[in-house]
């Protein structure tokens, strides 16, 4: 198999975006209307809904490397490093600390010019508490690096980067393109997008670093369009990729086998559209717990209170297998008697929903 850095004319990407065009225009119409929603935010609201996204994409761009961290941990941590928790709060898993930092780095400098030195930071806060790793260097050796899946005698080679030794020479001419590139756009939001699309392959198709490629692979895309819309956003990529990875590394597998890159670029842009679209229903969700509290906040007790704020802490998607009175006894250390009794009190004042009959018996916020 040919890789698209052996071809003659590598890194000179070529596509044809007449029939992209029409996804500007939905990026647009969504980025419109999400805009209008952040304008309707309280500033704790507005606070609330970055601190999700951030923690969304350092969870799911760890889950996408098959690396799962706490959500408290990544959120303390994103606190701690925002200097929102008036006391630091300790963070059991350190490595929760290293994407957790990266994001709050990428976001707090997406303004500014990408460097060599940039990328080398972003790695060594990544993996500030890793052993035996190059942390804040370019990869080095004379084996392959290759990404690689199935198990031992039956591997799969889905892609090998360029020698180590050219690593260098190609990460400088990428910042170079990065910050220099004139793309053949006259709409800022055709720019952002498709730069972003064209910077995540370009990266991941050099593979610079000993590991993390695709966490920091993935915080470049987010910087790219960031710097094209001129505002940190309020999405996560990563989400998005993880819901779906074998359509991921499908289109990327293929986009690094040519120069031709117009099917990547559309596939990435669907990706970003979606993550918008994530966004708003996260929005329109907070706004809900805001009713939510509101309305209800006169029968709550402290107890509950902390645990309707657990249930609405895991977004969107719901409390994962509902809320149980084993749960409820975890997170309030109280007895099965008064997990129960609070429970059927919840139920019985309409803000959960029962589902199931004895042991099985679970929970749900009622928020429609």
């Amino acid at each position: 198999m040919t890789y698209n850095w052996q071809h003659q004319h590598w890194p000179n990407f070529h596509y044809d975006l007449e029939g992209i065009r029409p996804l500007f225009l939905e990026f647009a119409l969504e980025w419109a209307e999400l805009n209008g929603m952040e304008k309707g935010l309280t500033v704790e609201l507005e606070e609330e809904t970055l601190l999700n996204s951030m923690v969304s994409e350092a969870i799911k761009s760890s889950a996408i490397e098959g690396e799962f961290y706490s959500r408290d941990d990544v959120l303390s941590s994103i606190k701690n490093k925002l200097g929102l928790n008036k006391t630091p709060i300790r963070i059991k898993d350190r490595y929760a600390s290293g994407i957790s930092e990266l994001m709050v780095e990428v976001r707090t400098s997406f303004g500014d010019p990408l460097s060599v030195a940039m990328l080398k930071n972003w790695h060594q806060i990544l993996f500030a508490h890793a052993q035996n790793m190059r942390a804040g260097d370019w990869r080095s050796g004379k084996e392959p690096m290759q990404v690689i899946s199935g198990s031992i005698g039956r591997e799969e080679v889905h892609f090998e980067a360029p020698p180590s030794q050219r690593v260098d020479k190609e990460m400088n001419r990428l910042v170079k393109w990065y910050n220099q590139s004139k793309l053949p756009l006259d709409d800022f939001i055709g720019v952002a997008l498709v730069k972003s699309a064209i910077a995540h392959l370009y990266f991941e198709s050099i593979h610079p670093f000993e590991d993390g490629n695709g966490r920091i692979g993935r915080a470049l895309a987010e910087k790219a369009l960031a710097q094209g819309l001129n505002k940190p956003i309020l999405l996560s990529i990563s989400t998005t990729i993880e819901s779906d990875k074998q359509a991921y590394y499908k289109a990327l597998k293929a986009a690094q086998s040519r120069l031709e890159i117009t099917d990547w670029i559309e596939y990435f842009i669907k990706v970003i559209i979606m993550a918008q679209r994530d966004s708003k229903a996260t929005i329109a969700f907070l706004l809900k717990k805001v009713k939510f509290f509101d309305r209800h906040k006169n029968l709550l007790e402290d107890r509950q209170a902390k645990v309707i704020q657990k249930m609405f802490d895991a977004g969107p998607a719901g409390f994962q297998g509902g809320m149980s009175a084993k749960k409820y006894m975890a997170i309030c250390k109280v007895s099965k008697a008064t997990a129960t009794r609070d429970l059927q009190y919840l139920q019985q004042h309409g803000l959960l929903t029962k589902f199931g009959n004895g042991r099985s018996v679970r929970y749900e916020l009622n928020i429609s």
